[in-house]
């Protein structure tokens, strides 16, 4: 019988309701919780029974009793210990399966809802934060489902065997038991509100300390160039003063729940004892001997689980607060919605801007403002222009990172917005101006997400890109690990290695943006020389600030304010003598008369 797909954790996760998510999340796995949950109650048994067992023999010999007798209760003890084992062995695995089975699934749901999400969510988000989301929230969810479930069955198994065997033995004690009960609530009540309001301060300056240090470590080489160590660390000690200082307001809190709720159990356990003594010398209650010491262990057993899960109030709230934490990703209604829309199976190259507008959120005008163009399959189309004039944006609507806020942009005759973008970027290729490569090696860089990539294509592909003397310079050839963001490669290395990994998926559509601007003039030429085989009959939009880099292009677009001022090849540009022309002058020089 094939399994049942289990929920997606991400649709049982309410940030407003933290506890009925766990309860959701656990339950997803029935059959293990009830498994884990039977196999705990029979291993619980001897502890709300050896009470029982113990007033028995302490009966048996105020009265003068069989030895007999007493063997026959040690005997019983025995089994009831020795199946203790087998019961917690089986318990413990599938509890904690359920467990570790729920931190994975979170974690994927995580990875899954980031890559739904929009780029604007990615660009407003700090990556440090998400990271912390991912790693710590969820590890907090995991520990207290791991420190509070014992206890919690463990009180709940003791309170009813408790209740079950006096009810039996000595009812009339029965409403002293109802006296743990407010003292309980009312403890829970005092603290919960200052506990949660303390754990998600305690949060936000976790998230803001890691966004700190993430920010440390991406600045270190502009810090060591300009001498700022002592800036950077200062930046660093006041995030770390401000999440020392909202652990300890949490350490003192959880200081205050621990000491009263032990103070406030141990009174009553101990008040419980007097009060059975007092009720068996005055006679208020036939109570023996052994049944005083049946009623204070019981009582000693309900009140110590109950500090036990007093006690966990940190615990709890702290997972209550990553439940919270992780659901502003689960629940983010920022996502790129393509479920349900039309799958692209080919891509020819045609795209059509028609009066395309495109407005960020809080700005106060549109940064693409009425935008038409038609470009041909296999077209070169340069956007140059101004700082802020909407060149990457235009690459971004393009790409469908960001969604026109007006107008609209046709894919071969169709309408983009009605598209499964996913498989539309099966046909695009991007080189960005940093090209970002992932700790591994050099084949799996290029052949990235291509698992079928056969050698014979990389190889192509590393020729194409003049990429070979880089694999050739490597101790280990194309299987050298190349550093966690390729630090082990230079700049123009990396790009080129880049380029060998659009080459290799044979793009319809590539996207250049400023490709080359950070590289010196011997890689730039390197690169520039890979970038035209690359583009070589495929529909190619380029973003450029070196104007020296666009000459080529069949049509040079010239932005400025997101609006087009001039289109045109860059002769007819450079006669036309208007915005191109003081661009190109600008880092050229006046064109010669």
């Amino acid at each position: 019988m094939p399994q049942k797909a289990l929920t997606d954790p991400g649709e049982l996760i309410d940030g407003a309701r933290p506890g009925r998510s766990v309860l959701r999340l656990v339950a997803r796995r029935p059959g293990r919780m009830a498994l884990a949950v039977g196999a705990f109650t029979l291993k619980e048994v001897p502890l709300w029974f050896l009470p029982v067992i113990t007033a028995e023999i302490i009966d048996i010999v105020a009265s003068g009793g069989e030895v007999s007798t007493v063997l026959g209760w040690f005997a019983v003890a025995g089994v009831l210990l020795l199946q203790n084992y087998p019961n917690h062995i089986v318990y413990t695995r599938n509890y904690m399966t359920v467990v570790r089975d729920t931190g994975a699934d979170l974690r994927n749901a995580l990875a899954a809802r980031l890559q739904s999400l929009s780029i604007g969510f990615h660009t407003r988000a700090s990556a440090s934060v998400v990271q912390t989301k991912v790693v710590r929230d969820v590890e907090n969810i995991e520990l207290m489902l791991q420190q509070v479930t014992h206890p919690l069955l463990s009180s709940t198994m003791v309170l009813i065997g408790a209740i079950a065997m006096t009810g039996i033995m000595v009812p009339q004690f029965l409403p002293v038991y109802a006296l743990t009960v407010p003292f309980a609530i009312l403890i829970r009540h005092g603290m919960a509100r200052r506990s949660r309001l303390r754990n998600e301060t305690f949060r936000r300056e976790m998230e803001g300390f890691a966004q700190r240090v993430g920010e440390m470590a991406s600045l270190m080489p502009i810090t060591r160039a300009h001498g700022l160590e002592e800036t950077a660390k200062s930046r660093v000690a006041v995030g770390a003063a401000g999440v020392r200082r909202a652990g300890l307001h949490l350490d003192m809190l959880n200081g205050h729940v621990a000491s009263i709720s032990w103070v406030s159990m141990q009174l009553l356990g101990v008040s419980c004892l007097v009060l059975a003594a007092v009720f068996s010398l005055t006679g208020i209650l036939p109570i023996t001997p052994g049944e005083v010491v049946l009623l204070s262990t019981y009582f000693a057993l309900l009140t110590q689980g109950l500090t036990q899960l007093l006690m966990l109030i940190p615990v709890a709230t702290r997972g209550a607060e990553s439940v919270r934490s992780i659901a502003e990703v689960l629940q983010e209604p920022d996502l790129e919605q393509n479920e349900g829309k039309r799958p692209v199976q080919a891509v020819e190259g045609s795209i059509v801007l028609e009066d395309v507008r495109h407005r960020f959120a809080d700005a106060d005008r549109d940064a693409i403002d009425g935008v038409s163009l038609a470009i041909r399959p296999g077209e070169t189309v340069a956007f140059v222009g101004s700082s802020g004039s909407g060149k990457s944006t235009m690459l971004n609507l393009v790409l469908g990172f960001l969604r026109p806020s007006g107008g609209r942009i046709l894919l071969d005759g169709q309408d983009m917005q009605h598209l499964d973008l996913r498989t539309v970027r099966t046909a695009v290729s991007v080189v960005p101006q940093e090209s970002v490569l992932f700790e591994g090696s050099i084949r799996d860089n290029v052949a990235y997400g291509l698992p079928d990539a056969e050698d014979a294509a990389i190889h192509r592909a590393l020729a194409d890109a003049n990429a070979l003397d880089v694999i050739d310079a490597q101790p280990s050839g194309w299987d050298t690990v190349v550093g966690e963001r390729g630090a082990r490669l230079s700049g123009g290395q990396r790009q080129r290695i880049a380029i060998a990994r659009a080459l290799v998926r044979d793009p319809r559509i590539l996207l250049l943006d400023e490709a080359t601007s950070a590289l010196d003039p011997e890689s730039e030429g390197l690169v520039r020389e890979a970038l035209d085989r690359l583009m070589r009959g495929r529909t190619t939009l380029v973003v450029a600030h070196r104007l020296s880099t666009v000459r080529s292009a069949d049509r040079i677009v010239v932005l400025e304010h997101g609006r087009i001022v001039e289109v045109g090849p860059h002769d007819e540009l450079l006669a036309l003598g208007g915005r191109y022309a003081q661009l190109h002058a600008s880092q050229n020089g006046p064109v010669p008369s």
